[in-house]
């Protein structure tokens, strides 16, 4: 992570954390306030965060944890797969690309200075990004979340694709989504808040920026990751080091009355953890398998709770 000259005053630090998670917070606000659906704005089924240059997660709202872990992934595809300019916002909705299931949509949106340090002209210094909970996707049943086989009954797979270019809504990729869909006033209006939602967090950062310049703000990042990690690892030697297993099941997978096995065994060393879920259950034929992202989000959040 980029450092500062900016000393590791604790108080400054503290002041620069809550900042950033006041920035996630009020965008998850204007989301649930402009929302259409009844899904994000009444069981506040939605997530938003903030992102260094490299994509990696710097603050998150009090939303969901199953989004906010998987959210860097989704972060990282769409940086891997589009050059992002200015006004530009991604979409996508893929497993496999750091989404959960297909009716979590994830907006991202770079945020561009006029004035950045020299390591990033003409690069974003920042990106914020959106999740929610459409109620509708298109899927084989209403509300998208039915005993499924496969993901393509589930519904409209979303690869990472430009929404906004050049600060324009494409109105071609928002018709393509629209058309697929069984409330498509109402995607519509979510995604617009979700749209508002980024631009609220695009504006508050380089309102940082102007007030504290593009080297504190971007130190501050770097710091407050070093300092989280030294956390984590102080943590974990705080465990004894050993191997530690749990069991548990499902009672099935919707399609089959058998029960699906969760096994887990968690190796504590040298403040390291390595958790392994070798024998837990293969993949079922009904919706309830958990991909990378799911996985890795859970594992994390546990983590971050201790």
């Amino acid at each position: 992570p980029a450092k500062s000259s900016m000393p590791r005053d604790p108080i400054e630090l503290e002041v620069f954390k809550n900042v950033f998670h006041s920035i996630a917070e009020e965008m998850g606000a204007a989301l649930r306030r402009t929302a259409f659906s009844p899904n994000i704005k009444e069981r506040r089924d939605y997530s938003c965060a903030v992102f260094d240059a490299r994509g990696n997660v710097i603050a998150m709202g009090d939303h969901m944890p199953v989004h906010l872990g998987s959210m860097p992934m989704s972060v990282a595809a769409a940086i891997r797969a589009l050059k992002l300019e200015p006004g530009d916002i991604a979409m996508l909705n893929d497993p496999f690309a750091g989404g959960t299931h297909l009716p979590d949509i994830t907006l991202v949106m770079p945020v561009f200075l006029q004035r950045p340090l020299d390591s990033a002209r003409g690069k974003p210094v920042f990106y914020v990004a959106s999740r929610a909970h459409h109620a509708d996707v298109g899927g084989a049943q209403p509300g998208s979340m039915g005993l499924v086989r496969d993901i393509y009954q589930e519904g409209v797979r979303i690869p990472p694709v430009k929404l906004a270019e050049h600060g324009r809504l494409r109105r071609d990729v928002l018709a393509l989504l629209l058309s697929n869909v069984r409330t498509p006033r109402e995607r519509e209006g979510d995604l617009t808040a979700q749209i508002a939602a980024c631009r609220i967090g695009a504006r508050r950062l380089t309102e940082l920026v102007a007030r504290y310049g593009a080297r504190e703000v971007v130190g501050s990042m770097g710091h407050l990751l070093d300092y989280s990690a030294r956390m984590m690892r102080a943590t974990l030697r705080a465990i004894p080091s050993g191997s530690y297993a749990a069991e548990d099941f499902l009672d099935d997978d919707g399609i089959s009355d058998d029960p699906v096995p969760i096994r887990l065994c968690i190796r504590i060393r040298n403040g390291r953890a390595r958790v392994d879920f070798t024998d837990s259950a293969l993949q079922c034929a009904g919706p309830i398998n958990a991909v990378r992202a799911i996985t890795v989000s859970a594992v994390f959040y546990v983590f971050r709770c201790l």
